[in-house]
């Protein structure tokens, strides 16, 4: 039946068209004749210049129609696939950057100090005691802690030490990194001092980590 109704169908657009196809060929028919009648009277050698001029005429079309439109899809076909790639290229460094990222923040949960009762200034201030002596202690300061992300809280202590020789330096930089918690030194600044240039005063800050939960 489909066949069939398609076959009507070409019969009623033929029977449609027909009168323009009639009145378009009563039109073409005498200019195509005058055209075919004014070549054949031409020179050879003006056959060949008309057949050439056809022939430029004809690539031209055939350049602006066709090839352009070919040529510029498949220019923007190639922009779209490197741009693509671009963008696959940014998904998978931010996915190492993440990766990363979920490392470092794995490392930061297992490095943190006990309880919510833990203070950073007592444990500097009894290492440093052994280390140096009470009396090398300029200051402790705590800092006020700071929430980091990750559910983790820094607390930070600056602390001064006064008059101190190189090994006591060294003393004090080993039992800070020799506690049982993990404190980092995160600020360092040794200068000699003018009276006695074997002796030095040190600022340093020491940070921990630890739970806010």
């Amino acid at each position: 039946m489909l066949n069939d109704a398609i076959a009507q169908l070409r019969a009623r657009l033929g029977t449609a068209l027909e009168p323009i196809v009639a009145r378009l060929r009563e039109r073409v028919d005498p200019l195509y004749a005058s055209g075919r009648a004014r070549y054949q009277s031409l020179q050879p050698r003006e056959r060949v210049l008309v057949q050439i001029a056809a022939g430029l005429v004809g690539a031209l079309i055939l350049y602006s129609f066709v090839y352009q439109p070919i040529a510029g899809l498949s220019g923007s076909l190639e922009a779209r696939i490197e741009q693509r790639e671009r963008d696959l290229a940014d998904v998978r460094r931010l996915t190492a950057n993440y990766r990363q990222l979920k490392i470092d923040l794995d490392a930061a949960e297992h490095n943190t100090v006990p309880g919510k009762n833990f203070s950073l200034f007592s444990v500097l201030e009894s290492t440093l005691t052994k280390s140096v002596g009470r009396e090398k202690i300029a200051s402790i300061t705590p800092a006020p802690d700071q929430k980091v992300p990750g559910g983790l809280i820094q607390y930070s202590v600056q602390l001064k030490l006064d008059n101190v020789s190189l090994p006591q330096v060294v003393d004090a930089l080993y039992g800070v990194q020799s506690l049982t918690v993990p404190v980092t030194v995160s600020n360092l600044r040794i200068s000699r001092r003018t009276q006695d240039t074997h002796s030095f005063d040190v600022d340093m800050t020491c940070v921990a980590l630890g739970r806010s939960g």
